[in-house]
Protein backbone atom coordinates (compact mmCIF):
# COMPACT_ATOMS: atom_id res chain seq x y z
CA UNK A 1 0.00 0.00 0.00
CA UNK A 2 0.82 3.38 -0.46
CA UNK A 3 1.65 5.74 2.69
CA UNK A 4 3.28 8.30 4.66
CA UNK A 5 7.69 7.98 5.49
CA UNK A 6 9.50 10.07 7.61
CA UNK A 7 13.23 9.30 7.01
CA UNK A 8 14.69 12.29 8.97
CA UNK A 9 14.31 16.05 9.36
CA UNK A 10 11.46 17.35 7.78
CA UNK A 11 11.91 14.44 5.09
CA UNK A 12 8.63 13.08 4.55
CA UNK A 13 7.90 11.10 1.48
CA UNK A 14 5.26 8.61 0.34
CA UNK A 15 6.31 5.05 -0.12
CA UNK A 16 5.44 0.93 -1.12
CA UNK A 17 5.00 -0.55 2.01
CA UNK A 18 2.94 -3.90 3.06
CA UNK A 19 -0.15 -4.10 3.55
CA UNK A 20 -1.23 -4.39 7.18
CA UNK A 21 -2.53 -8.00 7.74
CA UNK A 22 -4.36 -9.75 10.34
CA UNK A 23 -2.12 -11.41 12.84
CA UNK A 24 -4.20 -11.84 16.10
CA UNK A 25 -8.30 -12.48 16.36
CA UNK A 26 -8.47 -9.12 17.86
CA UNK A 27 -7.41 -6.79 14.73
CA UNK A 28 -9.11 -5.58 12.19
CA UNK A 29 -7.82 -3.32 9.23
CA UNK A 30 -9.49 -0.40 7.95
CA UNK A 31 -9.35 1.26 4.52
CA UNK A 32 -9.19 4.86 5.02
CA UNK A 33 -11.29 6.84 3.62
CA UNK A 34 -9.69 10.50 6.00
CA UNK A 35 -7.13 10.88 7.38
CA UNK A 36 -4.75 14.27 8.81
CA UNK A 37 -2.18 15.69 10.29
CA UNK A 38 -1.27 16.26 14.10
CA UNK A 39 0.19 18.69 15.78
CA UNK A 40 2.14 16.14 17.49
CA UNK A 41 3.36 14.35 14.45
CA UNK A 42 5.10 17.69 13.67
CA UNK A 43 7.97 16.90 16.93
CA UNK A 44 9.48 14.14 14.46
CA UNK A 45 8.98 15.97 11.89
CA UNK A 46 11.31 18.97 13.08
CA UNK A 47 13.93 16.69 14.88
CA UNK A 48 12.69 16.69 18.19
CA UNK A 49 11.63 13.16 18.45
CA UNK A 50 13.72 9.47 17.86
CA UNK A 51 12.73 8.12 14.28
CA UNK A 52 14.03 4.83 12.72
CA UNK A 53 14.12 6.23 8.66
CA UNK A 54 11.15 4.79 6.77
CA UNK A 55 8.87 4.19 9.64
CA UNK A 56 5.19 4.83 8.64
CA UNK A 57 3.33 8.09 9.96
CA UNK A 58 0.12 9.15 11.67
CA UNK A 59 -2.67 8.07 13.77
CA UNK A 60 -5.89 10.15 13.11
CA UNK A 61 -7.81 8.40 10.47
CA UNK A 62 -11.53 7.05 9.65
CA UNK A 63 -12.42 4.55 7.30
CA UNK A 64 -14.15 1.41 6.04
CA UNK A 65 -13.46 -1.69 7.56
CA UNK A 66 -11.64 -4.34 5.31
CA UNK A 67 -11.23 -7.28 7.19
CA UNK A 68 -11.45 -8.38 11.17
CA UNK A 69 -10.33 -10.82 13.34
CA UNK A 70 -12.14 -13.63 14.82
CA UNK A 71 -12.70 -12.16 18.13
CA UNK A 72 -14.16 -8.95 16.38
CA UNK A 73 -17.69 -9.47 16.50
CA UNK A 74 -19.30 -5.90 16.62
CA UNK A 75 -18.42 -4.96 13.24
CA UNK A 76 -17.60 -6.59 9.72
CA UNK A 77 -16.60 -5.15 6.43
CA UNK A 78 -18.34 -1.94 5.11
CA UNK A 79 -18.60 -0.69 8.43
CA UNK A 80 -18.02 3.05 8.64
CA UNK A 81 -15.77 3.26 11.55
CA UNK A 82 -13.54 6.06 13.65
CA UNK A 83 -10.31 5.03 14.68
CA UNK A 84 -9.98 5.91 17.97
CA UNK A 85 -5.57 6.86 18.05
CA UNK A 86 -5.02 4.67 21.04
CA UNK A 87 -6.29 1.78 20.57
CA UNK A 88 -8.03 -0.57 23.50
CA UNK A 89 -9.51 -3.47 25.12
CA UNK A 90 -12.09 -1.17 26.46
CA UNK A 91 -12.58 -4.01 29.37
CA UNK A 92 -9.49 -4.33 31.51
CA UNK A 93 -9.49 -2.78 35.09
CA UNK A 94 -7.83 0.64 33.26
CA UNK A 95 -10.49 1.55 30.92
CA UNK A 96 -13.40 0.02 33.51
CA UNK A 97 -12.40 2.96 35.22
CA UNK A 98 -12.33 5.28 32.35
CA UNK A 99 -8.51 5.77 31.73
CA UNK A 100 -8.42 3.83 28.70
CA UNK A 101 -5.21 5.47 27.21
CA UNK A 102 -4.11 3.41 29.62
CA UNK A 103 -5.06 0.07 29.13
CA UNK A 104 -3.31 -3.59 29.52
CA UNK A 105 -3.04 -4.48 25.92
CA UNK A 106 -3.20 -0.26 24.43
CA UNK A 107 -2.03 0.08 20.85
CA UNK A 108 -1.54 2.99 18.44
CA UNK A 109 -2.78 3.88 15.06
CA UNK A 110 0.78 3.53 12.90
CA UNK A 111 -0.51 4.18 9.28
CA UNK A 112 -3.23 6.93 9.58
CA UNK A 113 -1.82 8.91 6.48
CA UNK A 114 -2.08 6.32 4.05
CA UNK A 115 -4.36 3.47 2.14
CA UNK A 116 -4.78 1.37 4.60
CA UNK A 117 -4.61 1.08 8.76
CA UNK A 118 -4.42 -1.69 11.35
CA UNK A 119 -6.70 -1.38 14.98
CA UNK A 120 -5.06 -3.82 17.28
CA UNK A 121 -7.89 -3.82 19.42
CA UNK A 122 -11.12 -3.57 17.28
CA UNK A 123 -13.53 -4.58 19.12
CA UNK A 124 -13.05 -2.29 22.02
CA UNK A 125 -11.86 0.61 20.00
CA UNK A 126 -13.96 1.39 16.79
CA UNK A 127 -16.94 3.43 16.92
CA UNK A 128 -19.28 2.72 13.98
CA UNK A 129 -22.02 5.20 12.43
CA UNK A 130 -25.40 4.52 11.35
CA UNK A 131 -24.23 3.66 7.83
CA UNK A 132 -22.11 5.64 5.48
CA UNK A 133 -21.79 9.31 6.22
CA UNK A 134 -22.12 12.21 4.07
CA UNK A 135 -19.21 13.43 2.34
CA UNK A 136 -19.45 16.57 4.11
CA UNK A 137 -19.73 15.17 7.31
CA UNK A 138 -16.52 13.13 6.93
CA UNK A 139 -13.46 15.99 8.78
CA UNK A 140 -16.45 16.68 11.71
CA UNK A 141 -15.93 12.78 12.19
CA UNK A 142 -12.19 13.01 11.50
CA UNK A 143 -11.48 15.44 14.29
CA UNK A 144 -13.00 12.33 16.59
CA UNK A 145 -9.77 10.34 16.23
CA UNK A 146 -7.87 12.29 18.69
CA UNK A 147 -8.23 16.20 18.02
CA UNK A 148 -11.39 16.74 19.52
CA UNK A 149 -10.99 14.39 22.54
CA UNK A 150 -8.06 15.72 23.31
CA UNK A 151 -9.52 19.68 23.65
CA UNK A 152 -11.92 17.69 25.55
CA UNK A 153 -9.52 15.83 27.90
CA UNK A 154 -7.79 18.63 28.64
CA UNK A 155 -11.40 20.70 29.77
CA UNK A 156 -12.60 17.75 31.71
CA UNK A 157 -9.31 17.59 33.35
CA UNK A 158 -8.74 21.29 33.85
CA UNK A 159 -12.20 21.22 36.00
CA UNK A 160 -14.15 23.12 33.59
CA UNK A 161 -17.83 24.32 34.86
CA UNK A 162 -20.54 26.00 33.66
CA UNK A 163 -19.82 29.85 34.87
CA UNK A 164 -16.53 29.81 35.03
CA UNK A 165 -13.30 31.37 32.99
CA UNK A 166 -11.61 28.93 31.13
CA UNK A 167 -8.37 30.15 29.68
CA UNK A 168 -6.94 28.07 26.52
CA UNK A 169 -2.52 28.48 26.15
CA UNK A 170 -2.23 26.87 22.49
CA UNK A 171 -3.74 27.64 19.56
CA UNK A 172 -2.92 24.85 17.21
CA UNK A 173 -5.80 22.10 16.85
CA UNK A 174 -5.95 21.05 19.88
CA UNK A 175 -6.34 24.36 21.63
CA UNK A 176 -8.95 24.93 19.15
CA UNK A 177 -10.61 21.70 20.49
CA UNK A 178 -9.92 22.87 23.64
CA UNK A 179 -11.71 26.08 23.04
CA UNK A 180 -15.17 24.22 22.05
CA UNK A 181 -15.17 22.31 24.79
CA UNK A 182 -14.99 24.79 27.50
CA UNK A 183 -17.68 26.74 25.62
CA UNK A 184 -19.93 23.40 25.66
CA UNK A 185 -19.11 22.38 29.07
CA UNK A 186 -20.21 25.80 29.87
CA UNK A 187 -17.85 28.12 30.67
CA UNK A 188 -19.08 31.64 31.00
CA UNK A 189 -15.64 33.19 29.39
CA UNK A 190 -13.49 31.40 27.25
CA UNK A 191 -10.00 33.53 26.48
CA UNK A 192 -8.11 31.67 23.90
CA UNK A 193 -4.22 32.72 23.73
CA UNK A 194 -3.57 33.20 20.09
CA UNK A 195 -1.11 35.60 17.95
CA UNK A 196 -2.70 34.17 14.47
CA UNK A 197 -5.99 35.79 13.37
CA UNK A 198 -7.26 33.02 10.98
CA UNK A 199 -7.14 30.80 14.24
CA UNK A 200 -8.59 33.38 16.21
CA UNK A 201 -11.24 33.34 13.93
CA UNK A 202 -11.97 29.57 14.49
CA UNK A 203 -11.26 29.95 18.27
CA UNK A 204 -14.45 32.85 18.23
CA UNK A 205 -16.69 30.50 15.88
CA UNK A 206 -15.73 27.79 18.11
CA UNK A 207 -17.16 29.96 21.63
CA UNK A 208 -14.29 31.94 22.53
CA UNK A 209 -15.72 35.46 24.28
CA UNK A 210 -12.00 36.69 24.25
CA UNK A 211 -8.46 36.04 22.60
CA UNK A 212 -5.37 37.27 24.03
CA UNK A 213 -2.23 37.76 21.09
CA UNK A 214 0.60 38.66 23.45
CA UNK A 215 2.96 35.78 24.67
CA UNK A 216 4.95 35.24 28.39
CA UNK A 217 4.84 37.78 30.35
CA UNK A 218 2.73 40.26 28.50
CA UNK A 219 -0.17 37.46 28.04
CA UNK A 220 -0.04 36.88 31.51
CA UNK A 221 -0.66 40.63 32.49
CA UNK A 222 -3.61 40.48 29.41
CA UNK A 223 -5.11 37.27 31.10
CA UNK A 224 -4.61 38.80 34.40
CA UNK A 225 -6.48 42.26 33.11
CA UNK A 226 -9.50 40.50 31.73
CA UNK A 227 -10.24 38.77 35.40
CA UNK A 228 -9.73 41.42 37.19
CA UNK A 229 -6.13 40.11 38.82
CA UNK A 230 -8.14 36.79 39.72
CA UNK A 231 -6.96 34.73 37.42
CA UNK A 232 -8.56 31.42 35.17
CA UNK A 233 -10.95 28.90 36.85
CA UNK A 234 -9.53 26.28 35.16
CA UNK A 235 -6.32 26.43 32.50
CA UNK A 236 -6.18 24.55 29.42
CA UNK A 237 -2.30 23.72 28.45
CA UNK A 238 -2.28 22.15 25.17
CA UNK A 239 0.89 22.78 23.35
CA UNK A 240 3.70 21.07 25.54
CA UNK A 241 6.62 23.22 25.94
CA UNK A 242 7.84 24.65 28.94
CA UNK A 243 6.90 28.30 28.18
CA UNK A 244 3.00 27.35 27.59
CA UNK A 245 3.28 25.57 30.96
CA UNK A 246 5.16 28.41 32.61
CA UNK A 247 2.32 30.75 31.26
CA UNK A 248 -0.36 28.22 32.25
CA UNK A 249 0.32 28.27 35.98
CA UNK A 250 1.14 32.28 35.78
CA UNK A 251 -2.82 32.88 35.11
CA UNK A 252 -4.07 30.04 36.92
CA UNK A 253 -5.89 31.48 40.26
CA UNK A 254 -5.07 29.20 43.45
CA UNK A 255 -7.31 26.30 43.68
CA UNK A 256 -7.57 26.00 40.11
CA UNK A 257 -6.59 22.87 37.98
CA UNK A 258 -4.38 23.24 35.01
CA UNK A 259 -5.46 20.60 31.94
CA UNK A 260 -2.61 19.14 29.78
CA UNK A 261 -2.91 17.32 26.77
CA UNK A 262 0.43 18.73 24.89
CA UNK A 263 3.11 16.02 24.61
CA UNK A 264 5.64 17.86 27.55
CA UNK A 265 9.21 18.34 25.73
CA UNK A 266 11.27 20.01 28.01
CA UNK A 267 8.76 20.97 30.59
CA UNK A 268 10.16 22.11 34.33
CA UNK A 269 6.89 22.42 36.62
CA UNK A 270 6.93 25.26 39.12
CA UNK A 271 6.32 23.45 42.23
CA UNK A 272 6.77 25.57 44.72
CA UNK A 273 4.12 27.56 43.07
CA UNK A 274 1.62 24.77 42.44
CA UNK A 275 2.21 24.00 46.41
CA UNK A 276 1.40 27.66 47.82
CA UNK A 277 -1.56 27.95 45.35
CA UNK A 278 -3.22 24.64 45.63
CA UNK A 279 -2.84 24.66 42.21
CA UNK A 280 -3.26 21.16 40.59
CA UNK A 281 -1.95 19.19 37.31
CA UNK A 282 -4.38 16.53 35.76
CA UNK A 283 -4.44 15.08 32.01
CA UNK A 284 -2.25 13.47 30.10
CA UNK A 285 -2.71 11.32 27.07
CA UNK A 286 -6.82 11.09 26.16
CA UNK A 287 -8.82 8.60 26.77
CA UNK A 288 -10.25 8.50 23.50
CA UNK A 289 -12.68 5.88 23.27
CA UNK A 290 -14.37 6.99 26.32
CA UNK A 291 -15.13 10.17 24.28
CA UNK A 292 -16.18 9.43 21.61
CA UNK A 293 -19.76 8.13 21.53
CA UNK A 294 -21.04 11.30 23.61
CA UNK A 295 -18.65 13.63 21.30
CA UNK A 296 -20.37 11.78 17.97
CA UNK A 297 -24.00 12.19 19.47
CA UNK A 298 -22.78 16.55 19.49
CA UNK A 299 -21.57 16.15 16.40
CA UNK A 300 -24.38 14.77 14.73
CA UNK A 301 -26.68 16.55 16.12
CA UNK A 302 -25.77 19.64 14.37
CA UNK A 303 -24.92 23.09 15.90
CA UNK A 304 -21.43 22.43 15.83
CA UNK A 305 -18.95 22.65 13.02
CA UNK A 306 -15.60 21.00 14.27
CA UNK A 307 -14.97 19.78 10.56
CA UNK A 308 -14.11 24.29 10.39
CA UNK A 309 -10.59 22.82 11.62
CA UNK A 310 -9.07 21.96 8.27
CA UNK A 311 -8.29 24.53 6.21
CA UNK A 312 -5.71 22.90 4.10
CA UNK A 313 -6.88 19.65 2.11
CA UNK A 314 -3.97 17.32 0.13
CA UNK A 315 -4.22 14.22 -1.69
CA UNK A 316 -2.00 11.07 -0.18
CA UNK A 317 0.85 12.12 -3.13
CA UNK A 318 1.18 15.81 -2.35
CA UNK A 319 1.21 15.28 2.11
CA UNK A 320 4.48 16.48 2.03
CA UNK A 321 3.54 19.94 1.20
CA UNK A 322 0.90 19.56 4.02
CA UNK A 323 3.91 19.00 6.63
CA UNK A 324 5.50 22.17 4.87
CA UNK A 325 2.09 24.13 5.62
CA UNK A 326 1.69 23.24 9.60
CA UNK A 327 5.25 23.45 10.06
CA UNK A 328 5.34 26.85 8.57
CA UNK A 329 1.95 27.59 10.32
CA UNK A 330 0.25 28.22 6.98
CA UNK A 331 -2.51 25.53 7.74
CA UNK A 332 -4.09 25.13 11.26
CA UNK A 333 -4.70 21.12 10.43
CA UNK A 334 -4.52 19.48 7.22
CA UNK A 335 -6.68 16.62 5.95
CA UNK A 336 -5.62 13.90 3.54
CA UNK A 337 -6.90 12.17 1.21
CA UNK A 338 -5.70 8.71 -0.03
Amino acid sequence: MRATTIHGTRDIRVSDVPDPTITAPTDAIVKIVAGCICGSDLWPYRGENDITPGDTIGHECVGVVEEVGADVTSFRPGDFVIVPFDHCDNTCAHCRAGAQSGCVNLGFTESGQAEYTLVTQAEGSLVKTDGMPDAAMVPSLLTLADVFPTGWHAAVSAGVRPGGTAVVVGDGAVGLFGVLAASLLGAERVVAMSRHEPRQAIARAFGATDVVAERDQAGVDAVLELTGGVGADSVLECVGTDQSMQTAFKIARPGSTVGFVGVPHGVELPLRRMFRGNIGLAGGMAPTRKYIPELLEKVLAGGIDPGLVFDLTVPLDDVAEGYRAMDERRATKVLVQP
